[in-house]
C-alpha cells in the first residue's frame, strides 16, 4: 500500500473520529469562587466545555455534593465561606469529578447551568432552611399584629430539565421544554396578579430531583405548587388535560417515610417540631395535616380542571389521585396538570404555540385564584382584604339594624 494511500486512510479515520474524541475530552473546572447568586449565598463553577450534572444533599452531617459527568479539576478551590464550611473534590464514576460542600446547617442548593463562551457556568445557589418554632423570636404583642399581608406564594414547578428531557412529541419536540415556558408564562401571570408571587423552582434547563423541588418550594414558603406536565402514550389518538392531586396510599407512605425521618426535620408542619413528639401523636399530627392537604389540593384541582375543559375535552374530568412524588408535602396543597398529549401530533403543534401556552397558563391561574378567593391563607393580603370587607358588612348590617329599630319604635310612639 502506498504512503498516500495510507495517509487519505488515516485522514479519512480521522475526520469521521474526530467528533468523537472532541467529546470524550474531559470538560476542565478552571474557575470556581463564592457570590451572591439570585440574593442566596451561592457558588460559581466555570469549566471550559458544556457538562451535565446532579445535585443532591446528605445528612449526618449537612453536606451538598455536585456530581459533574466527564469533568476534572483543574483549578484550586476556594476556602469555606458562610454556611460552607469546607468544599473539596474526588473522581466520581471513573471519569467525572465531585464536589462535596460541608456544611454548618442545612441548606437546600439549586442549581442553573448555562452557556458562557465556548464552556459553561454552573451557579449552585444555597436557600436557608426555615428556622423552626424552637428558634423563632419571641414576639410582642404589638409585633404579632401584621400591618400588611403578606403576598399568597405559588411555587411553579416546570417538569423535567437538563438531562431529563421527559416525553418526546414529533419532530423532537421535549416535554421539559415546553413545562418550563408555559410555567414562565403561568409566572408572569401570577405576578401581575395583586396579593400573589410566583416562585420557579426551575428557571432554566437543568435537573432537579422530586425531593429538591418539594424543598425549594417549602423554603419559598409556597402557599400551593403546581407541577406542570406533558402526558404521553403509545395510542397516539390519546388527548386531553388532566389534574393530579397525591393519593391516599402515597400519603400513608409518606407520612411513614416522615416519621422516620423526624428526627432531622423539624419543620415539617409550617414550623412544628416533631422531633419531641412521640410516635402516635407525631403520626396524628402528620395525618391531620396530610388529610387537610389532599382535601384542599382536589379543590383546587377541581378549579383547574373546570378551567382547563374549557380549552377542549378534558382526559380525565375529575382530579385524578396518585402517589407522585412532587405532590407528597403535608402541608402545601399540590397538584400535577398534564396540560395536553405531546405524543398527539395535533395536541403537540397546539403546545407549540404561544397563543395556546397562553390559554393554559391563564387557566391554571384562574382555578388557583378562585381557590384563594374564597380560601385565602392566614396572614396573607387576601385573608386581610376578606376580613376588613366582612367587618365593613357587619358594620353595615348593624347600622341598618339601628336604623329599622328607629323606624319601628317611632311608629309605635305614633300610634
Amino acid at each position: 500500500m502506498s504512503i498516500r494511500r495510507m495517509a487519505s486512510k488515516w485522514l479519512l479515520a480521522l475526520a469521521v473520529f474526530w467528533p468523537v474524541l472532541l467529546l470524550a475530552a474531559p470538560a476542565n473546572l478552571v474557575a470556581a469562587h463564592f457570590a451572591q447568586i439570585h440574593g442566596h449565598p451561592g457558588l460559581v463553577l466555570d469549566f471550559s466545555a458544556p457538562v451535565e450534572h446532579r445535585i443532591f444533599t446528605l445528612g449526618n452531617p449537612n453536606r451538598v455534593v455536585i456530581d459533574v459527568d466527564n469533568a476534572r479539576l483543574a483549578t484550586a478551590l476556594p476556602e469555606g465561606q458562610g454556611v460552607v464550611k469546607d468544599l473539596r473534590s474526588g473522581v466520581h464514576d471513573r471519569t467525572g469529578m465531585r464536589l462535596v460542600l460541608d456544611l454548618t446547617a442545612r441548606a437546600i442548593p439549586r442549581s442553573q447551568l448555562q452557556p458562557k463562551g465556548a464552556g459553561s457556568e454552573l451557579l449552585v445557589s444555597l436557600y436557608a432552611d426555615k428556622p423552626t418554632a424552637a428558634t423563632q423570636p419571641v414576639l410582642t404583642a404589638a409585633s404579632a399584629v401584621p400591618q400588611t399581608g403578606r403576598p399568597i406564594v405559588v411555587a411553579i414547578d416546570a417538569g423535567h430539565g437538563g438531562i431529563d428531557s421527559g416525553a418526546r412529541g414529533p419532530h423532537g419536540i421535549l416535554e421539559k421544554t415546553i413545562t418550563l415556558q408555559i410555567a414562565r408564562r403561568l409566572a408572569a401571570l401570577v405576578a401581575r396578579h395583586p396579593g400573589f408571587k410566583p416562585f420557579l423552582t426551575r428557571t432554566g434547563d437543568y435537573y432537579l430531583s422530586l425531593r429538591q423541588r418539594i424543598d425549594l418550594a417549602r423554603a419559598a414558603h409556597a402557599d400551593i405548587f403546581i407541577s406542570i406536565h406533558c402526558d404521553a402514550s403509545h395510542d397516539h389518538y390519546a388527548d386531553g388535560a388532566t389534574v393530579y392531586a397525591l393519593s391516599t396510599h402515597g400519603a400513608t407512605s409518606e407520612q411513614a417515610r416522615l416519621l422516620a425521618e423526624r428526627e432531622n426535620k423539624s419543620d415539617l408542619l409550617g414550623g412544628v417540631n416533631l422531633s419531641d413528639k412521640s410516635n402516635m401523636l407525631a403520626s396524628v399530627l402528620l395525618d391531620l395535616s396530610q388529610t387537610a392537604t389532599i382535601g384542599a389540593s382536589l379543590d383546587v384541582g377541581g378549579r383547574v380542571a373546570h378551567q382547563l375543559s374549557r380549552l377542549g375535552p378534558m382526559h380525565r374530568d375529575d382530579v385524578q389521585q396518585a402517589a407522585f412524588v412532587v405532590l407528597k408535602s403535608p402541608d402545601i396543597p399540590s397538584i400535577l396538570v398534564e396540560t395536553d398529549y405531546i405524543t398527539n401530533p395535533h395536541e403537540a403543534r397546539l403546545l407549540l404555540t404561544s397563543h395556546y401556552q397562553q390559554k393554559v397558563a391563564d387557566a391554571i391561574l384562574g382555578g388557583v385564584t378562585n381557590y384563594f378567593d374564597q380560601y385565602p391563607p392566614a396572614g396573607t393580603e387576601l385573608a386581610m382584604l376578606k376580613a376588613r370587607k366582612q367587618r365593613s358588612l357587619a358594620a353595615a348590617g348593624g347600622a341598618q339594624d339601628s336604623a329599622d329599630y328607629g323606624v319601628a319604635d317611632r311608629s309605635k310612639g305614633n300610634r
